[in-house]
């Protein structure tokens, strides 16, 4: 792909960006006043289509790995607990939060008694128990790392679960409000096993009608959901639209209901049409480069060797980190409608503290390669997202590391096929980024732990894995939270992976369309959205 230098990439991008119309200025953060909910009443009736970014991997809780896909289950799997609007726990199909005992190694909790899976299998606490163990036994199940301190699930009761933990795990409600958490029918499981994901079954206001992979996901009301009265509309269809100005362009002639994850540009654009409302909150997560350092053999397997001297000499990662410039990427690539970031604890969270980015340092980083005794340029394989914003991204970058001594390609991947390539540790660097948690153990712990199930480039330090140990062990606030400033630091030494910005969470929908609900988890819900009384839909 060819390469622009960097100053001519910043101007060309900055006119693309900046011409979409009469637009508040750029650098004016529309996040300031976050709308997380328009609450019009609506009728019942109708079935909103909701515009993807990419399309969704597996539709398995125990397999998933995608933002997307946890989109599409807001609609059709519920989890145990789930983050409200103001970022803090609420039970979901459990019927109250936990009961910790015996030190934090005990942890106890009731299920609803009043639903039913989509295939009309019951909620009860045996189905947990079953989803929970597959959760920490399937081959490749992603959440097996996030629940590990989990030894053994017990029924005490017919809708009373208890978790027998192999050491206290504070962050635990968390990821129990995550993927985690998402329960499925055990009669499906029993019924189809590994495919499940083709035949998903789950408690929840949609239930799934089919899939046409790359394409769309067709759901529709469930009558046996729990609170059937309080949904309104009659379906969803998840349509895969990747290009954001295409996803606006459908939003505008109404094929489309609400767009998913939109650009600043887009965005900025959308902020000018009178037909469309503009919901955003910030994000919980974060977007990074990660480099391979240790996926030889796949992400199941035991960090090894990798052949790259990104993978053999730290310096040239914190070289390359030294070569970018966060707030001017923030400002190039996403009109200052971002914030630049340098680690996984996202601010304002109570256990965040102040971290300041790194300046860019051509100098020092080209010092560096020099110590390490690297040949310039050294050659850098960076994979991104076939979206145009993710072309800005790479080209950005592209520029910003060739000043310091990098040849940085770029190849374009399809985000399934990408993922597929990740996972299997084909390749030696990504762009891409994490929906987040209100607990920064979740946005660390399974992700840079050396047996972290979302550990993708596989770091693998001594330093990291003891901090994420006593950062689940404690209780106490302060503690923690001095326990994660030490884990961010201690991560970013190793410059594995590279924090760039923290997104705002943008959806852009249709103003026929009300009752739509938007989190800091970046996930939008539907349960109670419908069509404004007198609208078309």
């Amino acid at each position: 792909m060819r390469r622009l230098p960097i100053a001519l990439a910043a101007a060309a991008l900055l006119t693309f960006a900046t011409g979409c119309g009469s637009l508040s200025p750029p650098g004016e953060n529309t996040a300031a006043a976050p709308r997380l909910v328009d609450a019009r009443p609506v009728r019942d009736g109708g079935v909103a289509v909701i515009g993807l970014k990419s399309d969704p991997d597996k539709l398995d809780p125990s397999l998933t790995g995608t933002l997307v896909a946890r989109t599409v289950f807001t609609s059709m799997c519920e989890q145990l607990y789930d983050v409200d609007r103001h970022n803090r726990f609420v039970p979901q199909l459990a019927a109250s939060l936990p009961k910790i005992s015996d030190g934090g190694r005990t942890f106890t909790f009731d299920v609803r008694r009043d639903a039913r899976f989509s295939d009309g299998a019951k909620l009860d606490a045996q189905a947990v128990k079953t989803s929970l163990e597959r959760h920490l036994h399937l081959r490749g199940s992603g959440r097996a790392s996030e629940i590990d301190s989990v030894e053994k699930v017990d029924t005490v009761g017919p809708y009373t679960v208890r978790l027998t933990l192999r050491h206290p795990d504070t962050p635990l409600l968390g990821r129990l409000a995550n993927t985690a958490g998402l329960i499925m029918s055990p009669k499906a499981i029993a019924k189809y096993g590994s495919a499940f994901a083709a035949h998903p079954s789950c408690v929840g206001p949609f239930k799934y009608v089919k899939r046409v992979i790359g394409d769309r996901i067709e759901l529709t009301k469930d009558p046996l959901y729990y609170d059937a009265d309080k949904v309104h509309l009659d379906g969803v269809v998840y349509k895969t639209i990747t290009d954001g100005n295409i996803r606006l362009a459908n939003l505008r002639s109404g094929d489309v209901q609400i767009g998913d994850q939109m650009g600043p540009v887009e965005v900025r654009s959308g902020m000018g049409d009178k037909t469309l409302q503009l919901l955003n909150t910030p994000s919980l997560g974060y977007m990074a480069v990660t480099l391979n350092v240790g996926n030889a053999h796949g992400i199941a397997e035991k960090p090894g060797r990798v052949n790259t001297p990104f993978s053999r000499d730290v310096r040239v990662r914190e070289a390359f980190d030294l070569s970018l410039d966060r707030a001017l990427i923030n400002k190039i690539v996403f009109q200052d409608m971002y914030e630049p970031a340098c680690g996984p604890v996202p601010p304002g969270t109570p256990l965040s503290t102040p971290v300041t980015c790194p300046g860019r340092d051509v100098d020092k980083a080209k010092r560096l390669l020099k110590a390490a005794g690297v040949r310039t340029p050294v050659p850098l394989e960076l994979m991104i997202n076939t979206t145009p914003e993710d072309n800005r991204l790479g080209q950005v970058i592209q520029a910003m590391a060739k000043d310091a001594g990098f040849d940085v390609r770029l190849r374009p991947t399809e985000f399934a096929t990408g993922l597929t390539r990740t996972l299997a540790g084909d390749f030696q660097a990504r762009t891409g980024g994490w929906g987040g948690q209100p607990d920064p153990a979740g946005n660390i712990d399974s992700l840079v732990g050396t047996t972290g199930s979302n550990n993708q480039g596989k770091l693998s330090d001594p330093e990291v894995d003891r901090l994420i140990e006593a950062g689940r062990s404690t209780a106490d606030p302060a503690k923690r939270r001095d326990i994660y400033r030490r884990l961010t630091a201690a991560i970013n030494r190793q410059h594995a992976v590279i924090y760039l910005y923290r997104n705002i969470n943008y959806a852009v929908a249709s103003k026929d369309i009300s009752g739509i609900a938007l989190s800091g988890d970046g996930l939008i819900r539907v349960k109670e959205a419908g069509y404004v009384k007198g609208g078309q839909g």
